[in-house]
């Protein structure tokens, strides 16, 4: 008989299980996390082997290991755990360790920026030229990204204006401009839109996203041309710059502050967005935060169903130009407006199930047709989003103490108690690691955060007066 458990022989005798088993795991964890951070950190992860309770997987780079241990342990376990019966444990390695024995090359030089970029930059890049009179190579416009392609409607309304006003020209009072949204909602749409615009009437232009720059940067420390980096950035007249949440690593947050700093202390216009405002940006460096909240702030909010029937019925008129013969009937487009309610990129999905429905099935669309072409994307409504700000004001009102005291070293019995059950809260209410929790909670490190929520969560099996006001908590919290 082998040793080997069942799964663990199954696993590896049938690798299309493997990828099975990973792809729900994965669907869950981007459901949870958003497409976007989703692709930044576990787009190069793989389930390898299950056995005697532990998963392994691997990763591209020691740092996207590091990263996930630090940051989404308990996610991915949780996302795994329905898959996987018995699981105990979560092991990754980065598969140029070879299996997790020998230790992996470290980019030379600039040791601690390469650490602290993605895993993008650590791959071998081609050397970065600089060469005079032309732009900066930016991240890659959509043309189909335009101001005449976006829907726009109340909860877009105040970031499209001033997206619009941007575009016009440099202006003195609206930079930097920073937008923030959930993913899907339409900021990267405005970001190209303002880029295209610009361009049209002979602006220099860069559009960056955080893990260009990074890499851009990283690349240009290692040729030794990172002078000429930052001067064509300085130059130019405006700078696009998404996914800020993702700007790590302390050396080149300090460049993209002296960047920021000095486009706009030169006129020269700002415009940023990130998935949460300014203020939320933990990783950032607090002089950056600043900078940027001093700007001008737009959130594009959540759609109502009025917006989301606009971008149907725009999203279908692309599709027939493609299809002519494809036709949605109103009562359908209202089903589906009403029904699929988490963002603008699942709106555009539905559409295309319902034109490859058509094409597959050659029957006429109807709801009940429409319902089950894109059942996976009826999700239940999105919660309250929760901030760790409104967690700590509404226990320490609840308790009778100061928002001070739970950030504060006191350890009174009637101050570690609410402490640890708003550390518990901001856990299961919010997407924060517990690194950030930490640092919102009096820069605690995050092994106190897991104790705390460790604490809480065995009272309130035990505690019958400590679960009920736990969820007392919570009910008011996402009212």
């Amino acid at each position: 008989m082998s040793a080997k458990s069942p799964l663990r022989a199954s696993l590896k005798s049938a690798p299309p299980a493997i990828d099975e088993i990973w792809a729900r795991a994965a669907e869950r964890l981007r459901v949870w996390l958003g497409e976007s951070v989703f692709n930044s950190w576990f787009g190069s992860l793989k389930l390898e082997e299950f056995s005697a309770g532990r998963a392994r997987l691997s990763v591209s780079t020691r740092f996207l290991k590091s990263w996930i241990e630090g940051h989404y342990q308990e996610k991915l376990m949780a996302a795994l755990q329905p898959e996987l019966e018995g699981l105990a444990s979560v092991e990754i390695y980065a598969r140029t360790m070879q299996g997790g024995g020998a230790a992996e090359a470290r980019p030379e030089p600039v040791r601690e920026v390469a650490e602290a970029a993605p895993a993008s930059a650590l791959a071998p890049k081609r050397r970065f030229e600089a060469a005079p009179g032309k732009s900066l190579l930016g991240s890659p416009l959509d043309r189909r990204l335009t101001f005449a392609t976006f829907v726009g409607g109340r909860a877009n309304q105040l970031a499209l204006s001033l997206a619009r006003k941007v575009s016009d020209g440099p202006d003195a009072t609206m930079t930097p401009l920073y937008l923030h949204a959930a993913v899907g909602l339409g900021k990267t749409h405005l970001l190209q839109a303002i880029a295209h615009a610009a361009l049209a009437r002979r602006q220099s232009v860069v559009y960056l996203t955080a893990e260009t720059f990074m890499y851009g940067f990283v690349n240009a420390l290692r040729s030794q041309s990172a002078i000429a980096f930052k001067e064509q950035l300085r130059s130019i007249d405006l700078l696009i710059f998404d996914d800020a949440q993702f700007l790590q690593g302390r050396v080149i947050q300090t460049e993209f502050g002296h960047v920021l700093n000095s486009l706009i202390d030169a006129g020269r216009q700002v415009v940023i967005a990130a998935d949460r405002p300014p203020s939320e940006l933990d990783a950032v460096d607090e002089r950056v935060r600043s900078r940027l909240a001093g700007g001008i702030c737009a959130e594009i909010q959540g759609f109502d169903e009025s917006l989301r029937l606009k971008i149907l019925e725009a999203r279908l008129a692309q599709a027939r130009l493609s299809h002519p013969g494809f036709d949605v009937p109103p009562e359908v487009l209202t089903f589906i407006a009403g029904a699929v309610v988490s963002n603008g990129r699942d709106l555009e999905g539905a559409i295309n199930r319902l034109v490859a429905h058509s094409q597959l099935g050659g029957q006429a669309m109807s709801v009940a047709a429409a319902e089950t072409a894109i059942r996976d994307l009826i999700r239940p409504r999105e919660p309250k989003r929760v901030k760790i700000e409104d967690i700590q004001k509404r226990v320490a009102s609840h308790y009778n103490v100061s928002r001070a005291d739970l950030l504060s070293s006191r350890r009174t019995a009637a101050v570690v108690m609410p402490r640890q059950i708003a550390m518990f809260l901001a856990k299961n209410l919010t997407l924060r690691s517990l690194p950030e929790i930490g640092r919102r909670f009096g820069g605690r490190d995050h092994t106190t955060v897991l104790h705390a929520v460790r604490k809480i969560d065995g009272l309130c099996n035990t505690n019958v007066g400590v679960r009920d006001e736990v969820e007392l908590l919570k009910r008011m919290l996402l009212e």
